[in-house]
């Protein structure tokens, strides 16, 4: 991760220490405006997100610190090439067209917590449910994990130091999210988000100003590029093999991203179907405030920084950030506030992992294997005990992974698990036929095919992931099963 401590001064850490606290202040706020100890409340904020707390909780959540500092770097090394990240970030919003505006009355109607209540009522199969749940609770920890890991590596750049400092920012920094957010649930996590939202765009668009000032046009960067026969492949068209892995990436980011639990659950927290559609269409156009920036901000870094090796473009976004800062007291503070802008990207998808996590083991595993009878004040009060638990252990590994996994890693495992869950929701919620045996058993093939490819040494084959073998099994299990069988069609929907 950066090292920030030539950049920053005392004044610059008092701010964003002070940034860092107001969110619990914000945490205070939503704790004021619950409305009662009912899971709804605590998870899902009442049902009561507007349209400008939607749209920006939804932002923050779906653009992580991976997208500020893993895609500047992959920009970097593969040049215009990684445009497909705008790809399969729009993709995410296509693929949410089509279960969201079918599942919010659904959910709505039934009282939906989790995104494994759905799949619950419209299979009446708990298995399928609870294999739903600890799919995402898996891919979830693991996300969660390198936030914390991430959160550890900025404070450390912020404050200079080693492992030592290392692991008083995941402590601090893990310590302040989990209070905000058993303070207020959803409400919190959603307020903060928006606020971290709007910190995160406009350190974007301040970002994409600065380059152009610092750096001149893109078109100047595109010539020195396609001068130097060294590298004159990154401003090149695609090949076919590539043409392919954008084809996969855009397929698995697309449907795993919409199937992301924190997202669903953000989906049943609308205030109404009008806000859900309203916010929707606006985050189509978001990719273009945040990963074209990215990209041309790594490209532009190509001609400005040469010759950088894998390991050292994990940082080219300091570098830039550092180019800027030093020619005045202006560029200086803008860059501080980028610097926020990081950590409100970190901490936003942080905090949102955190909460779907507690309620899926809450609601989905403890209330409906356990103990179906417990009263919802009694759930949340574990809900919230679960969000200790689960934030000590991991920031516990954290800090014994201080070398371990990095933001830019995580994409394709996590969505290899993720999509096998697409024809559950994305075909069951418009098939009337699907049945729940062969819903389970493709979900099970596709996981399996996946991991037997990923052990095997077949992340991807033909450049096209493992999951995307799986899930092309798991859809062919789903179909002919359902096909086949004759009986009645177990679903409980409108």
């Amino acid at each position: 991760m950066p090292d920030f401590t030539t950049l920053l001064g005392n004044g610059a850490k008092i701010v964003i220490a002070l940034y860092i606290l107001s969110l619990l202040v914000i945490g205070w706020f939503s704790y004021r405006a619950r409305r009662d100890d009912s899971m709804r409340d605590f998870y899902l904020a009442g049902g009561g997100l507007g349209l400008f707390v939607l749209v920006f909780t939804l932002y923050a959540t779906q653009y992580s610190g991976n997208t500020l500092i893993g895609f500047t770097a992959k920009s970097y090394r593969t040049g215009f090439s990684w445009i497909m990240s705008l790809h399969f970030m729009t993709a995410i919003i296509v693929f949410y067209l089509l279960y969201a505006p079918r599942l919010y009355p659904i959910a709505r109607s039934r009282g939906y917590i989790t995104p494994a209540d759905y799949l619950n009522d419209r299979f009446r199969s708990r298995g399928i449910a609870l294999i739903a749940s600890i799919i995402m609770i898996l891919g979830l920890a693991n996300y969660l994990l390198a936030q914390l890991i991430a959160m550890g590596h900025v404070v450390a750049g912020i404050l200079g130091g080693d492992r030592l400092v290392f692991t008083i920012g995941v402590v601090t920094l893990a310590l302040i999210l989990v209070i905000y957010e058993t303070m207020g649930g959803m409400r919190a996590v959603a307020w903060t988000d928006a606020f971290q939202g709007i910190v995160l765009a406009t350190g974007f668009i301040i970002l994409l100003v600065l380059v152009f000032r610092e750096f001149g046009p893109m078109s100047d960067t595109t010539l020195a590029i396609l001068d130097q026969p060294e590298i004159r492949t990154r401003a090149a068209a695609p090949s076919i093999p590539v043409m392919r892995e954008w084809l996969s990436y855009i397929l698995l980011v697309g449907i795993g991203g919409a199937l992301y639990p924190q997202a669903i659950q953000r989906i049943y927290s609308a205030r109404s179907d009008t806000v859900l559609r309203r916010g929707l269409t606006v985050m189509a156009f978001l990719p273009l405030l945040t990963t074209v920036i990215a990209l041309i901000v790594g490209v532009m870094a190509i001609i400005q920084f040469p010759g950088l090796n894998r390991g050292q473009s994990e940082q080219v976004l300091l570098l830039v950030f550092n180019q800027i800062q030093s020619g005045s007291l202006l560029g200086y503070w803008l860059v501080v506030f980028l610097i926020a802008a990081v950590l409100a990207a970190i901490m936003s998808t942080a905090d949102s992992a955190l909460l779907s996590i507690s309620s899926m083991f809450t609601h989905d595993i403890y209330s409906r294997f356990i103990s179906p009878n417990a009263p919802q004040a009694t759930l949340t009060r574990l809900g919230r005990a679960c969000s200790w638990s689960l934030i000590c252990l991991l920031a516990f590994t954290a800090c014994l992974l201080y070398e371990g996994i990095t933001l830019v890693k995580l994409l394709d495992r996590k969505f290899d698990m993720l999509v096998q869950l697409a024809p559950a929701f994305m075909i069951g919620i418009r098939w009337r036929r699907m049945q729940p045996l062969p819903v389970m058993l493709g979900i099970i093939t596709g996981l399996i095919t996946a991991g037997l490819l990923v052990s095997l040494g077949y992340g991807k084959l033909y450049n096209i992931h493992a999951g995307l073998y799986g899930l092309a099994l798991n859809l062919l299990v789903v179909t002919g099963g359902s096909l086949l069988h004759t009986g009645r069609t177990p679903q409980n929907q409108d």
